[in-house]
């Protein structure tokens, strides 16, 4: 069973969403830790009541970006996870970081990217008049926001959504399609080729781009 190490900074609601499949027995992987870069972050005591080992490493207590990646890639090696999870873990980590676990660091951001990267996705999306928005599980490049895409999650754009409509709808996505993408990788069923994603063929579902409110 693979090991995975989960990186938060606030309440983690994508972290509950993959403990909740572990329990179910839909991720057939260890969680191995919770880490923060926020002492005070909600979803450390989440992951304590669910069994979890949490640490924390407050990135103010570091002269630069690259000892705290430093000091933070310490501690997640200490677990020899398989795979580093980014849960709303929200720091720009530095191009050693990314290199260390390259393939094996993956993040949800909250949008059809390569469509708005960073931050006020949903508000932007708006503001283009865009008619589908949605989610993108990836893995982790040097560069923001980017790298090759695992798999999304699309719902349409409705005539009179707020931000904050919009932002809970397409977080019920990503609940639903990190678990899916952890998963894939668990089993041993993700590949990267040529920096696109291939998945197993027997899972050809679209790979769950598009989601149930499309269909």
């Amino acid at each position: 069973m693979k090991q995975i190490v989960i990186l938060i900074s606030g309440r983690g609601s994508n972290m509950e969403a993959l403990i909740a499949a572990r329990d179910a027995g839909r991720l057939p992987v260890a969680i191995a830790a919770v880490i923060s870069n926020r002492p005070d972050a909600a979803g450390l005591a989440t992951a304590a009541r669910a069994g979890i080992a949490t640490r924390h490493l407050d990135h103010k207590a570091f002269a630069s970006r690259e000892d705290f990646d430093a000091a933070l890639a310490d501690c997640i090696d200490g677990y020899a996870p398989d795979l580093v999870v980014l849960a709303g873990f929200m720091r720009i980590l530095s191009e050693g970081f990314v290199r260390h676990y390259e393939g094996r660091l993956m993040n949800i951001h909250p949008s059809l990217l390569p469509s708005f990267p960073g931050l006020h996705t949903h508000q932007r999306a708006l503001d283009e008049g865009v008619r589908i928005h949605g989610c993108t599980v990836h893995f982790v490049t040097p560069t923001l926001d980017h790298g090759p895409v695992i798999i999304q999650a699309a719902v349409p754009v409705l005539d009179g959504d707020s931000e904050e409509s919009l932002a809970a709808r397409i977080l019920v996505q990503e609940h639903r399609i990190y678990p899916q993408a952890v998963r894939w990788f668990a089993e041993d069923r993700l590949r990267l080729e040529d920096g696109r994603v291939r998945i197993a063929a027997e899972l050809s579902d679209a790979a769950g781009l598009i989601s149930p409110e499309l269909r």
